[in-house]
């Protein structure tokens, strides 16, 4: 019968054993430096160090190197007023402008976000998580980004969430193992789940959703020892304690949506399969991932379910 029949803790070490060589995962050491609890924004009630309705790239210092990223303020910004973030994170090989393009987060009523990543072993961006990124540690710079952002911009610190696409959507994967009292919700998009990230341990159960295509053959949808979808949420349902099988309904043709029910604390892991989507950000218009439409936009049911989630 569906349900939390066994102890908790049976489990999670269970997981722990059977997810080995996948990754529900990041590593089970904290980096010195990374916050995982929330911060108090001080940022309220000052002049924004961009301006509002405009893309501004900016930088910062982290970990001893210098990093970059680009800041999307609403156009009726108020520094009075506290406003939830979204961290975009691009995919492998591409840049934050191109995430910016692809995921639109910069057109809805939020402070939009789109770090850029290191060169990787290839020579392409990455992060960190996957066998080619650089030695760079991205869940500290994710932590310096934030503590920044809220320095100087009025952040709501309970209404903070990650997202991206790819080896960006496994980077949020490994975020929600190692920053998961900073965030209030993760959305991975055609996620690139590498087991280099190590066990998972996140310090609260996680708002989880995620999307991917039937007919993607860059992380095929029933996943491979290196890229595990499949095991990768049944891992964060036992991880967030929901009963064993989810619920499966159509919202609508071609898309078809598991949900895990009974998880701790308010937390949900939640996924959208899309039938016959490839590699790509699902949307109904072409983008930058292809020309090709998809039979829903992702967009707008992420950021439906980060408004419904906070610390």
């Amino acid at each position: 019968m569906p349900g939390k029949s066994l102890p908790r803790w049976v489990l999670v070490a269970a997981l722990a054993v059977g997810l080995s060589s996948v990754s529900v995962t990041t590593a089970s050491a904290t980096t010195a430096g990374v916050v995982d609890h929330p911060v108090r924004t001080t940022g309220c009630r000052q002049a924004p160090p961009v301006t509002p309705g405009t893309t501004t790239g900016l930088e910062l210092v982290s970990g001893g190197i210098t990093r970059e990223f680009t800041v999307h303020l609403p156009e009726r910004y108020n520094p009075a007023k506290k406003y939830p973030l979204v961290l975009s994170f691009h995919g492998h090989k591409r840049t934050s402008q191109y995430q910016e393009e692809l995921s639109g987060f910069s057109e809805v009523d939020t402070i939009a976000v789109y770090p850029q990543g290191l060169i990787g072993t290839d020579g392409e961006s990455a992060w960190t998580g996957a066998p080619y990124s650089a030695s760079a540690d991205d869940v500290l710079f994710t932590s310096d980004l934030l503590t920044s952002l809220q320095r100087q911009l009025c952040v709501d610190p309970d209404r903070i969430f990650a997202t991206g696409k790819s080896n960006g959507g496994g980077f949020v994967g490994v975020l929600a193992c190692r920053m998961a009292s900073r965030f209030a919700a993760f959305a991975p998009v055609s996620g690139a789940f590498y087991p280099e990230g190590g066990a998972c341990h996140p310090s609260r159960d996680v708002p989880i959703l995620d999307f991917h295509g039937t007919a993607d053959t860059t992380i095929p949808y029933a996943g491979n020892p290196a890229k595990g979808l499949p095991d990768w949420l049944a891992g964060w349902s036992t991880l967030d304690g929901c009963k064993s099988r989810p619920v499966t309904y159509t919202p609508q043709k071609g898309v078809t949506v598991q949900k895990w029910l009974g998880c701790d604390r308010g937390s949900t892991v939640q996924h959208y399969r899309v039938e016959g989507a490839g590699h790509v950000w699902p949307s109904t218009k072409p983008n930058n991932d292809t020309a090709t439409p998809s039979v829903i936009d992702a967009t707008p049911v992420i950021w439906d379910f980060f408004r419904h989630h906070r610390l």
